[in-house]
């Protein structure tokens, strides 16, 4: 029986155009009536989450910002920051590369030192708060994770971080975005650190996902789906694959399909 179903937000519950379906709210219900407990895992602000979901916030758990950041029923249960320096590293070698813009995503507010518009509107669509200071070096703030926007792709500037893939988490989130996290900090960690705390299984576990911030995703779950319009090494590494992509109720329809 699944007791809980975990589900990445952007290319999975959300369509391209980064809004959730009408079916979506009557499928919550139903779930919610089943008694399964229900949860969003996103490379997205807690904060944002908090907006987007504000009228069931009360029942959803929330796993922010690549699992580094984990909240349910008002209740922070847990973190996994970047140490200052750790993230003043990394935001020191991003600023040097061309046509990137940085963010350091605090537990408060998200920050950065770029005022482009074409980034600012990019960014707002998953940091609800999101601060323009004048030196990343002195924000005082928990950092949970450091994000690179590129719009002419991410997966290149990789290469400028090989030194320290054995340092930090390194996860592209979507072909713009590139994460970086505490090593042991991942959405599949996180997923773990729940299923202990609540007391529920692996085989009691479904999630979906569609990108590379998801793969450790893929393990913590008998019921793993990758979307139709999943990245390959998502697919590959998931147990199955919905009949439909995130335009078409992907998640909703195996949702009430498997579950319902």
């Amino acid at each position: 029986m699944i007791k809980l179903i975990i589900t990445d937000l952007d290319g999975t519950l959300l369509n391209d155009e980064k809004t959730l379906s009408p079916v979506f709210w009557e499928t919550e219900q139903l779930i919610h009536d089943k008694g399964i407990l229900f949860s969003i895992a996103s490379g997205r602000q807690f904060h944002n989450l908090l907006e987007k979901f504000d009228r069931i916030k009360d029942r959803t758990l929330f796993i922010a910002e690549n699992g580094t950041y984990v909240s349910y029923q008002g209740k922070e249960i847990f973190i996994n920051a970047l140490g200052k320096a750790e993230a003043n590293r990394l935001t020191e070698i991003g600023k040097k590369l061309s046509g990137s813009h940085m963010i350091l995503c605090g537990k408060n507010s998200a920050y950065t030192e770029s005022a482009d518009s074409r980034f600012l509107a990019e960014a707002r669509k998953y940091y609800s708060r999101l601060q323009i200071v004048n030196d990343l070096s002195l924000v005082e703030d928990d950092v949970l994770k450091v994000t690179i926007c590129d719009f002419s792709g991410a997966e290149k500037l990789r290469v400028h971080f090989q030194p320290y893939e054995k340092e930090y988490q390194i996860a592209l989130a979507t072909k713009i975005w590139l994460d970086f996290t505490h090593l042991s900090a991942n959405k599949g960690t996180a997923i773990a650190k729940v299923q202990q705390e609540l007391e529920i299984s692996v085989d009691e576990t479904m999630v979906f996902g569609d990108y590379l911030n998801d793969l450790e995703m893929m393990k913590s779950a008998k019921h793993s789906y990758a979307m139709k319009n999943g990245h390959p090494q998502i697919i590959e590494a998931a147990n199955f694959i919905t009949e439909f992509d995130n335009n078409n109720e992907g998640v909703e329809r195996t949702v009430r399909k498997v579950c319902l």
